[in-house]
């Protein structure tokens, strides 16, 4: 399954403000601001992706698994240890 088209226009909204945020980091570079305010921007890139990494899992989570796990098989297999990957991937970093 992939995003469904109601949620995509939010995801494209958000990365695109994310995106904003990291342009706005460049600018800072470029402009020789201070680093603990670079630092402070850095800080809210970086909460804002995290953000939207754990919407887009809970999104997974709630159709792309529960559907293959309703299925069975070895698909509801895989698709439980993709999502724990990728919980284990965000835990990591």
């Amino acid at each position: 399954m992939a995003i469904d088209n109601d949620n995509r226009d939010a995801y494209l909204k958000r990365l695109r403000r994310i995106e904003g945020q990291v342009r706005g980091l460049q600018r800072m570079v470029q402009e020789d601001k201070y680093c603990i305010d670079i630092l402070t921007q850095v800080s809210a890139a970086t909460k804002a992706l995290q953000s939207f990494s754990l919407e887009l899992l809970d999104e997974h989570l709630a159709t792309c698994v529960v559907h293959a796990a309703a299925a069975g098989g070895p698909e509801a297999d895989q698709k439980v240890k993709e999502a724990s990957a990728a919980i284990a991937r965000l835990v990591r970093s």
